[in-house]
C-alpha cells in the first residue's frame, strides 16, 4: 500500500485541511539524482513513456495554463525589468515569443496527460531504477512530445550548460522503446524544446524579479534557461540530439 493515497473513514482520499486540499500519501522510497547520469536519463525516459501510456484511460481534463497562451502575460510581468538580469534580454524574449505565437506551434500531435515539470528533483531512484515520480502540481493535458522536450532541457545539460548528446540519446531511445514518437512528433521536438525553454525562463524570470523580502526560498536562475533556449534555437532536427529514430526527419 505504500506510495498510494490513504482513504479517510468516509472513503475519501482528498480532504480539506486548514482550508486547503490535502491528502496523506504513503512514503516513497528512493532519492532524486543530484548529478543525473546517462543511466538516470534512460530511466526517466522509460518512466515518462510508461506514464503517458498509463494515462490514456484517465478521463479528467485540465488545460495547460502555462502553454503558449500563458507566456505573453508572464512576459508582460517581467519585460520592464528584464534587462536588469541581462542587457538585451527583453528584446530576446520578445522576439522568441513573437515567433512561437506566429502559428508555428503544433496542435495536431498526440495529446494526453503530461507531468509538465519532470525535473530531476521530481524523480526518485533506488540505485539505477526509477522508484517513483512526484509533484504533479502542473500535470495537465497537452502534447505528449512537449513533456519529452521539457525533459530534454531538464536532464540533458551539464552544470557548465553544455548539451550532453549521450544523455539525450539515452532518454529518447528509452522513451521510444515504450512509446515510439511518430514522424511529426520527431520533427516538432526542437520547436517544442524551444517553447519549453521559454516557459521555464519566463517563470523563473518573474520569480527572480519578485522575490519577497525575507523569503526563505531562493529563486532559480533564469539565465540557465537563456542558455538552453539559445541552444535549442540552433537545433535543426532530432539528429542534433545525437539520435536517429525510425522515421526521423532531419
Amino acid at each position: 500500500t505504500r506510495r498510494q493515497p490513504f482513504a479517510d473513514r468516509a472513503g475519501n482520499t482528498l480532504a480539506t485541511l486548514a482550508g486547503r486540499p490535502a491528502a496523506i500519501i504513503g512514503f516513497l522510497d528512493g532519492v532524486w539524482p543530484r548529478k543525473p547520469s546517462v543511466v538516470h536519463c534512460a530511466g526517466v525516459g522509460q518512466a515518462l513513456a510508461k506514464m503517458h501510456l498509463a494515462g490514456r484511460g484517465f478521463t479528467m481534463q485540465r488545460a495547460n495554463a502555462l502553454s503558449v497562451a500563458g507566456w505573453r502575460p508572464l512576459f508582460a510581468a517581467a519585460e520592464a525589468r528584464a534587462d536588469e538580469v541581462q542587457p538585451g534580454l527583453r528584446d530576446f524574449l520578445a522576439a522568441e515569443l513573437d515567433y512561437l505565437e506566429s502559428g508555428v506551434w503544433p496542435s495536431d500531435l498526440p495529446r494526453g496527460l503530461i507531468h509538465a515539470d519532470l525535473f530531476p528533483d521530481n524523480v526518485f531512484f533506488i540505485g539505477d531504477e526509477v522508484s517513483g515520480i512526484i509533484d504533479f502540481t502542473f500535470a495537465c493535458n497537452d502534447l505528449l512530445a512537449y513533456d519529452v522536450a521539457i525533459c530534454l532541457n531538464a536532464w540533458c545539460f551539464e552544470p557548465d550548460h553544455a548539451f550532453n548528446a549521450t544523455k539525450a540519446r539515452a532518454l529518447l531511445s528509452a522513451y521510444t522503446r515504450e512509446r515510439p514518437l511518430d514522424a511529426a512528433e520527431q520533427a516538432a521536438l526542437p520547436l517544442l524544446a524551444r517553447g519549453a525553454a521559454l516557459r521555464f525562463l519566463l517563470t523563473r524570470l518573474v520569480d527572480w524579479l519578485n522575490v519577497p523580502e525575507g523569503a526563505l526560498v531562493k529563486p532559480k536562475d533564469p539565465m540557465e534557461y537563456v542558455r538552453k533556449l539559445r541552444f535549442q534555437q540552433n537545433v535543426a532536427g532530432i539528429r542534433d540530439y545525437g539520435v536517429e529514430l525510425a522515421g526521423a526527419v532531419a
